[in-house]
């Protein structure tokens, strides 16, 4: 028999606090009906100054099916806080976690800038994207590379070897989800081999702290520059506008139904 469920909580206190957060976040956003286009990351927000979406992005779901697919590989994951006799650990974990969520952000944002100035993919100035995917395939990684001979559990009916989990995930939720961001995840995978190999090294309590202030910081200066000060887009209104992506659940005589609608201009990728 598997371990009670608040021994494992009690032994991955970081991954169940972070599976809490989302879970609140996607009911808040069901609760507004609130849509893509208010909380997701797209080339155009952040030129326009909304870089505080690259922490509201990722903490954000909009479908229940992308939480429940995102927290259970990280729940899998959090296997990660066990493993401190190996480097990794609690500790590890939180500081680098960090780290995944804005360079992550940060290398979408200059994926999509290559993509589109480079090769003139305009498409790709209002892919919005949302979701706690590309920390998922950055952990992935991270533990693929230190601990190759661990597995990832998926709803708890799949197992992946974790050495082909990244890339097995990335191949999957294309087919699966198409709507699924390939450069978001794959930006996750990129970053995850950068911390496993050394390149991006040095982290410690103090640094995350001060990593952590500054985050803040640059997150209200945005807030404010960006005309969303005083904290305006968590009273957003329902959306009404069609010209704006929205998913909400419609009750019916057999249950619930999801009903999602997006603008023809505006592409939300799930990441």
């Amino acid at each position: 028999m598997g371990k009670p469920l608040f021994y494992e909580i009690w032994e991955k206190p970081a991954t169940s606090c972070v599976i809490g957060i989302c879970s609140a976040i996607w009911f808040y956003i069901q609760k507004k009906n609130i849509g893509y286009s208010h909380v997701g990351l797209s080339y155009e927000t952040a030129i326009e100054g909304h870089h505080w979406r690259i922490i509201t992005s990722a903490f954000s779901h909009i479908s229940i099916l992308h939480l429940v697919f995102n927290m259970s590989a990280l729940w899998s994951l959090g296997v990660i806080e066990q493993l401190g006799h190996i480097g990794l650990g609690v500790e590890y974990y939180l500081q680098y976690t960090l780290l995944l969520i804005v360079l992550s952000g940060l290398l979408v944002l200059g994926m999509y800038h290559i993509l589109i100035q480079k090769f003139k993919l305009d498409y790709f100035r209002r892919v919005t994207a949302v979701g706690y995917s590309c920390v998922v395939f950055g952990w992935m990684t991270i533990l693929s590379t230190k601990k190759p001979s661990s597995k990832l559990e998926l709803f708890g009916l799949l197992s992946l070897p974790i050495s082909f989990a990244p890339f097995e995930s990335l191949i999957f939720t294309s087919i699966i989800v198409p709507q699924a961001s390939f450069v978001g995840h794959l930006s996750g995978i990129i970053v995850g081999y950068a911390i496993a190999w050394g390149l991006i090294h040095g982290m410690n309590n103090y640094w995350a702290v001060s990593m952590l202030v500054w985050i803040t910081l640059v997150f209200i200066f945005s807030l404010k520059k960006s005309g969303t000060y005083d904290f305006d887009f968590l009273e957003i209104e329902s959306v009404t506008d069609p010209s704006l992506p929205s998913v909400r659940f419609l009750d019916s005589g057999n249950g619930r139904t999801l009903q999602m609608s997006t603008s023809p201009d505006v592409v939300a990728n799930l990441v």
